[in-house]
C-alpha cells in the first residue's frame, strides 16, 4: 500500500520514442502498438514522431521541441539502429529524442529489445547491413545501460506492456504526494472489458445523483469482479487522492480496513479516535476525489450504513449477490469466445512467432479451449497459469482437461486471484445447504445444456414420474414439481451466488464449470440419478406425441426442449423420436438423420432387431434418408421393412400398410412412377377400410396416389385429384397446417403443368407469403414455394418479372442450402433463361 497526504495530476503525455521496425513487427500486434495500449490503460496520451506533421523547422530542432511538449520519455530501443537526424547526421533520431529528454529533466524509462532472446522481427529488419551502424547502436544501447535510466528488457509485444504499464503506475505514485491508497497489484491482462469499465464510468460519474455515484459489480465468481473494479481504480488514479479497497467478506478484516482508512484521512489514532465509519464519513463528506472498493459484499445488509452519504466521490461494490438496487446493479458478463481465445494466446505465448499455419492451429485450439472454460476469467487465468508453469501446450491442456476435469480446476495459481475455480464454487455450494431445495436445482440444471434452460417448461406437476426418483433425488427435486413457491426460492438461492442466471421468461443459464464442477462433486451412482431423473422430466416436458411436431402451435416447446434433450435423453429414448421429428418438421432433416440413426443403433442392441419399438425407429431412418436425397436407399430400406413388420405386426397392422405406403411413394421418387401409381391404387381401398377416408395415412396415399398419377404422365387426372383432396385435407388439419400447404402446393403445380400457367401463378402467389408467416421466409419449403412462383409467372408470358423474382431468390439460396446445392443450381439455371427471355435472347 501506498499511503501519501493528499493531492492528485492530470494525465500525462508520453513520448514513445522507437525506430521503425517496432512499429511494423509483429503484423498483428507490434511492440509499439502493446506499449501505446499500456500508456492508455496507464490513463495517458501518447505521441511520437510518427504522428508528427511535416514542418518548415530543422529536423533537429523540431524533434527536441516534440520531446519537451510531453510529461514523460518512454524509450523502445532495438537492435537496429534509427534513421539519422538530416540536419545532425551524427546521431539517430532515437537518441536524439533521449538526449532531448534527458536535457528537458524529463522521467526516463528506458527499455531494450533483449538481444539474448528469439524475437518475432525478421532477421533483415533486426539489424542494419551497415557495420559502422551496427557499432553506433552498440554503443548507444551501452550509453543507454550506464545511464540509469534502464527499466527492463523485452522480448515480446506482451512482456514490454506489461512491463511498460507497470513503471508508468510507480511513477505515478511517486509523483503523487500525499494520496491514500490502498489497492492490490495492477491485474496484467484485461481483456474484453472496455464497454464494462465505460459503462461503470458512466454510472459512477452520472450527473443526476444527490451524493456519491454507486455501482454494484455482481456475477458469479471467478468472473471478474474484483479485477474490473482494481482495473477501473487505476485507469482513473489521476482523479482521485483517495483510493481505498475494503474487504468487505469478513466484518472483522471490514472493520480494520476503516480504522486504517480513518487514520489516514485525519491523522488519529487509538482507542480513543472515535467511531472509524463516522470519522470517514466526515472526512469525505466536502471532498469528491474518492473511491471506495467494498470487496466482495454478501448482500446489501452487510455494508449498510458503512457507505458515505455524502461527498461527490465514487463507491464501487463486488458481489455476488445479485439483487442490489436497480440503479446499482451492473452484471458482469463471463468474456465472448473470441476475447477468451485471445487471452489465452496472450498468457501463454502460443502462436507467437510461429509460422501462419502453426498460429492458425494454436487459435483454433485456444477458441475450443475457451468454450470449454465458458469464458470465465478465472478459470482462463488458471489454465494460462498451469500451461506457463509446467510447459504444456494448448493442445496438451485441452486433453487434460476433457481427462482430469476437477483435478485440473484445482491446480494451477492464476494471477491476481486468491482462490481457485473449484474453492470459489465449492464455498458457494456448501451455503447453499442453508437455502432449502437450492442444490437439488443445481443438480438438475447441472444436468441439461447451459444456456436458456425452461424452468417452467420442466418444473410442473407430473403425476407418477417422482416415483422414478432415486432416493437422493426425490427430496430435493419432487417439491420443485409440485410447488412454485419452492421452486422460485431456490432460484433465488442459486440467485444469491449468481450460480444461474437471472430468470427471464422462464429462462435461466449456467455456467458450464459451474455444471461440470457441481457433477464432479457427487457420487457416481448419484450423479447418474440425477441425469436419470432430469431426462424424464424433458421427456415429459416434450409434446405428447411425434406426430405433434407438424403442428406449428408445438414448435416453440420443442425449440426450447431441444438443446437440453439432445444433453440428457439416452438416443434409445422415446423422447429423441420426437427430437428427432422435430428436427424434420423444422427443415434439419440433415440434423435429423443424424440423430435416428444413433436412435436406431441403441434400439437395435436394446430392446433388439425385430421389436417393434425397433421397427418403428427403421421407418423413421428409411423416410429420413430418402429425405435427404437418397431416394434408392429410401425404397430399399422399406422393402427390407414391410416383409418384418408382416412377420412382426401381421399384414393388416396399421403401420405395415403405411410402410407399404412409404415403399410406394419411394418407388415413384426412385423415378418408377408408374409402379408406384399401381402400389397405390392397390393399397388404397384397404387402407380407407380399416383406417377410414379422413384418416391422415389415407389422405397421404391419396396425395401420393394423385402425385404419381401426373407423374407417369396424366397431368390433368393429378389436378383433378389434388382439386378432391385439397378441400377434405383443410376440414381435417386446417388451412394453415403444413400438409394442407403441401397440397396446395401440389395443386398448383399440376393446375400449371396441366396447361394453366396463370392460375398455377396466382395459387403461388398466394402460397408464399403463408409459407413465410409460418415457416420463415428462409425455410427451405418457402425458398421452393418462391421458385415455382417465380418459374410459372415466366410461364404464364412475363419473363421480366420471372427474371427479378429469381434474381432475389439466388442469393438466398446460396447463403441458406449452400452455392452446389440442386435447388441453388436449379434456381441460378432458371435466372439464366428468364434473363435470356427478357432480354430477347
Amino acid at each position: 500500500m501506498v499511503t501519501q497526504d493528499s493531492g492528485s495530476s492530470s494525465p500525462q503525455r508520453v513520448f514513445l520514442s522507437h525506430t521503425a521496425e517496432l512499429r511494423e513487427f509483429p503484423h498483428a500486434w507490434s511492440f509499439v502498438a502493446a506499449a501505446e495500449e499500456a500508456v492508455s490503460r496507464a490513463g495517458h496520451a501518447f505521441a511520437d514522431m510518427a504522428y508528427s506533421p511535416v514542418r518548415d523547422e530543422k529536423p533537429a530542432e523540431y524533434c527536441r521541441a516534440q520531446v519537451r511538449d510531453c510529461d514523460i520519455y518512454v524509450g523502445l530501443i532495438g537492435l537496429r539502429y534509427g534513421t539519422p537526424v538530416h540536419d545532425q547526421p551524427e546521431l539517430s533520431y532515437t537518441e536524439l529524442e533521449f538526449d532531448a529528454a534527458t536535457e528537458a529533466s524529463l522521467p526516463r524509462l528506458v527499455f531494450l529489445l533483449d538481444e539474448e532472446k528469439e524475437v518475432p522481427i525478421p532477421a533483415r529488419w533486426l539489424l542494419n547491413s551497415d557495420p559502422d551502424l551496427r557499432a553506433r547502436q552498440r554503443a548507444f544501447r551501452a550509453r543507454l545501460r550506464d545511464s540509469g535510466t534502464m527499466t527492463g528488457t523485452f522480448s515480446s509485444p506482451q512482456q514490454l506492456g506489461l512491463l511498460l504499464l507497470h513503471a508508468l503506475t510507480d511513477l505515478r505514485r511517486e509523483r503523487q504526494p500525499g494520496m491514500a491508497l490502498r489497492l492490490p497489484q495492477r491485474p496484467e491482462f484485461v481483456f474484453g472489458r472496455k464497454d464494462l469499465l465505460a459503462e461503470l464510468h458512466a454510472r459512477l460519474t452520472g450527473r443526476d445523483r444527490d451524493g456519491p455515484g454507486i455501482v454494484a459489480l455482481c456475477g458469479p465468481g471467478g468472473v471478474g469482479k474484483t479485477s474490473a473494479a482494481v482495473e477501473y481504480a487505476y485507469r482513473h488514479l489521476a482523479e482521485f487522492g483517495v483510493v481505498w479497497q475494503l474487504p468487505a467478506e469478513e466484518p472483522a478484516a471490514l472493520a480494520a480496513g476503516l480504522s486504517e482508512l480513518a487514520g489516514q484521512l485525519d491523522g488519529r489514532g487509538g482507542p480513543n479516535a472515535g467511531d472509524p465509519r463516522a470519522r470517514v464519513q466526515a472526512a469525505l463528506a466536502g471532498r469528491d476525489d474518492w473511491l471506495l472498493i467494498f470487496d466482495n459484499a454478501a448482500d446489501p445488509v452487510d455494508i449498510d450504513g458503512l457507505l458515505p452519504p455524502a461527498g461527490g466521490g465514487r463507491v464501487l461494490i463486488t458481489s455476488q449477490y445479485p439483487h442490489w438496487p436497480a440503479d446499482q446493479e451492473l452484471d458482469v458478463p463471463v468474456l465472448d469466445q473470441a476475447t477468451a481465445a485471445q487471452f489465452l494466446l496472450t498468457r501463454t505465448g502460443a502462436g507467437s512467432g510461429a509460422d501462419a499455419a502453426a498460429a492458425e492451429l494454436a487459435a483454433e485450439l485456444a477458441t475450443e479451449l475457451a468454450g470449454e472454460l465458458g469464458g470465465l476469467p478465472l478459470a482462463l487465468e488458471q489454465a494460462a497459469a498451469y500451461m506457463r508453469a509446467t510447459g504444456r501446450t494448448i493442445t496438451d491442456y485441452l486433453g487434460l482437461f476433457r481427462d482430469c476435469r476437477a483435478e485440473l480446476m484445482a491446480r494451477g495459481n492464476p494471477v491476481g486471484y486468491d482462490k481457485r475455480v473449484t474453492t470459489t464454487w465449492e464455498l458457494a455450494s456448501a451455503e447453499l445447504t442453508r437455502s432449502g431445495l437450492a442444490p437439488g436445482l443445481l443438480r438438475m440444471v447441472a444436468c441439461c445444456a447451459p444456456e436458456d434452460i425452461p424452468l417452467r417448461l420442466l418444473l410442473r406437476p407430473r403425476p407418477g414420474l417422482a416415483t422414478t426418483f432415486g432416493p437422493d433425488v426425490a427430496p430435493l427435486l419432487t417439491p420443485l414439481l409440485d410447488s412454485p413457491i419452492a421452486c422460485d426460492e431456490a432460484v433465488a438461492g442459486l440467485r444469491r451466488y449468481s450460480l444461474i442466471s437471472a430468470p427471464r421468461g422462464g429462462f435461466v443459464s449456467v455456467h458450464r464449470l459451474v455444471q461440470k464442477i457441481t457433477a464432479d462433486q457427487l457420487d457416481p451412482d448419484v450423479a447418474k440419478d440425477w441425469r436419470r431423473a432430469t431426462a424424464a422430466l424433458i421427456e415429459a416436458a416434450l409434446p405428447s406425441d411425434a406426430a405433434d411436431a407438424d403442428d406449428p402451435a408445438t414448435w416453440s416447446a420443442f425449440a426450447a426442449l431441444l438443446p437440453h434433450a439432445l444433453m440428457a435423453l439416452p438416443p434409445g429414448s422415446g423422447g429423441m423420436d420426437k427430437v428427432a421429428a422435430f428436427l424434420r418438421a423444422f427443415g434439419n432433416d440433415t440434423a435429423a438423420l443424424q440423430l435416428q440413426q444413433q436412435i436406431v443403433a441403441a434400439c437395435d442392441i436394446d430392446p433388439g432387431a425385430d421389436h417393434p419399438r425397433t421397427l418403428a425407429a427403421r421407418t423413421n431412418l428409411a423416410t429420413l434418408t430418402g429425405e435427404i436425397g437418397d431416394r434408392a436407399a429410401a425404397r430399399a430400406q422399406f422393402a427390407d421393412l414391410v416383409p418384418a413388420l408382416t412377420r412382426v405386426l401381421g399384414a393388416g397392422h396399421p403401420r405395415t400398410l403405411a410402410a407399404q405406403a412409404s415403399l410406394a411413394y419411394w418407388t415413384g421418387e426412385d423415378g418408377k412412377p408408374a409402379a408406384a401409381r399401381d402400389q397405390f391404387a392397390a393399397l388404397l381401398p384397404e387402407l380407407s377400410r380399416m383406417l377410414g377416408d379422413e384418416s391422415l395415412t389415407v389422405l397421404a396415399v391419396r396425395a401420393n396416389l394423385a402425385r404419381s398419377t401426373g407423374d407417369a404422365g396424366d397431368a390433368a387426372g393429378a389436378r383433378d385429384q389434388f382439386a378432391a383432396l385439397l378441400p377434405i385435407r383443410e376440414r381435417v388439419s386446417g388451412d394453415r397446417h403444413p400438409a394442407t400447404l403441401t397440397t396446395r402446393a401440389s395443386l398448383a403445380h399440376w393446375t400449371g403443368t396441366a396447361g394453366d400457367a396463370a392460375g398455377a401463378r396466382d395459387q403461388y402467389a398466394t402460397l408464399v407469403p403463408i409459407r413465410a408467416e409460418i415457416l420463415g421466409p428462409e425455410h427451405s419449403r418457402t425458398l421452393t414455394a418462391r421458385g415455382y412462383l417465380a418459374h410459372w409467372t415466366g410461364e404464364a408470358g412475363d419473363p421480366a418479372a420471372a427474371r427479378d423474382q429469381f434474381a432475389a431468390l439466388v442469393p438466398v439460396m446460396t447463403r441458406v442450402l449452400g452455392d452446389e446445392h440442386p435447388a441453388t443450381l436449379q434456381a441460378r439455371a432458371s435466372l439464366d433463361r428468364w434473363t435470356r427471355q427478357a432480354e430477347g435472347g
